[in-house]
């Protein structure tokens, strides 16, 4: 079919993601903070770093909190910590970005992918006890789009099989799973403050949480190069330490975040009302063109990401483009079909609900200062493309 045709609007007039609102409204707070550190002098770690771990740590309901470097480096030294080692195997998602595996191949441990639930896009915890062996070392549920994924069968086949249970929960800050936030039921929990996360920074920066004293004690260890005192290394880690620029201004926007959560969850709502309204969705009669979230009603779902699954997905994205409408794709390639993954012997077909997802999902603008007018327009939009 020819591409649809229509009228030359700016490019992006309702961007996927836009940050300039929230950080002009905190403009003054952010630059006192930033005003601190800079007359602190410590601009690595130190107090600032301190405080942030705690109100993380208080605001995901855990005991403890490791500022770190990045979101994928949260990741790699939580698997340092509980000791994977190369010939190991760790399950995860195949549907999730490609940190998740990516730190558990660079230990020489191996990714053992497994498939999604169709619904919430979240590992599916059918698939576990079947892929875990001799080798299998833990497993890393990935709290994908803003919803946690169901952690009772998870965490029951890791206690049966004393396996560590890492929690990607990246996208996930403040999420809840049957009254317990992402980050707090698994062994340890990995969040990202990059900046289009929920909570974000002013560039790269993450957070491991864990309720294990002894756990916390290891991977602030291990982001520090191992050494204890300086120079003197009590075992081989890396620089995985936060700065404390990024500490400052998260703690500032920290303040902000139930509110614009709040303004997530109030999006979704009135997107599943306006599409269901356009009479696309399977809730009005005929064939549906576009399929909407999924809650699976154990927890809250806090909307990193509003993921739609679409017919003619990649015709629907070129028309939205041309029409000024930002959108994004999240994953067009599952991890276990990446390249750098050939060697582990993995095809097409085998794991259909995280490739289909590939195709056929795609994200619409959720930020929190996102108006209803502008939600209007983009569902307007996609029902013009499908009236074609």
């Amino acid at each position: 079919m020819a591409e649809p045709s229509g009228p030359s609007v700016p490019q992006f007039a309702i961007p996927l993601l836009d940050l300039t609102g929230q950080n002009n409204r905190l403009r003054d707070e952010i630059h006192r903070a930033i005003d601190g550190v800079i007359d602190s002098g410590q601009f690595i770690l130190g107090p600032e770093v301190e405080a942030l771990e705690s109100e993380i740590a208080a605001y995901s309901g855990c005991r403890f909190g490791v500022g770190v470097s990045s979101g994928t480096d949260a990741l790699l030294v939580s698997l340092m910590a509980v000791g994977i080692k190369p010939g190991d195997e760790v399950i995860t998602s195949a549907y999730s970005f490609f940190a998740t595996a990516g730190g558990i191949a660079r230990l020489g441990a191996r990714p053992v992918f497994i498939d999604i639930e169709r619904v919430t896009l979240n590992l599916n915890p059918e698939g576990i006890e079947e892929a875990i062996t001799d080798k299998t070392r833990a497993i890393i549920p990935v709290h994908l789009c803003g919803q946690m994924a169901d952690m009772d069968p998870i965490l029951a086949l890791a206690k049966r099989y004393g396996l560590y249970l890492v929690e990607d929960a990246a996208q996930a800050i403040g999420a809840e799973y049957k009254g317990q936030r992402a980050g707090s039921i698994g062994h340890i929990g990995c969040f990202s403050f990059f900046p289009s996360k929920n909570l974000g920074g002013f560039g790269d920066s993450g957070m491991v949480t864990t309720n294990d004293g002894d756990l916390a004690d290891r991977i602030r260890l291990l982001r520090n190069h191992g050494h204890r005192p300086k120079y003197y290394n009590q075992a081989i880690g890396g620089n995985f330490r936060m700065d404390a620029i990024q500490a400052a201004v998260l703690r500032v926007k920290l303040n902000y975040l139930d509110e614009w959560t709040d303004a997530r969850i109030a999006h979704a709502a009135t997107y599943r009302r306006l599409f269901f309204d356009s009479g696309l969705t399977e809730a009005i009669s005929g064939p549906a063109r576009v399929s909407l979230p999924v809650e699976h009603g154990n927890g809250k779902h806090i909307y990193h990401l509003y993921q739609i699954r679409a017919v003619r997905r990649d015709e629907l994205i070129s028309w939205l483009k041309q029409h000024g409408i930002g959108c994004e794709v999240y994953y067009p390639v599952p991890i276990h079909l990446q390249e750098c993954f050939r060697e582990l012997g993995y095809k097409l077909g085998d794991l259909p609900e995280s490739e289909r997802a590939a195709r056929e999902t795609l994200a619409l603008p959720v930020f929190p200062e996102l108006t209803d007018s502008m939600q209007r327009q983009v569902v307007d939009c996609i029902a013009s493309f499908y009236r074609l």
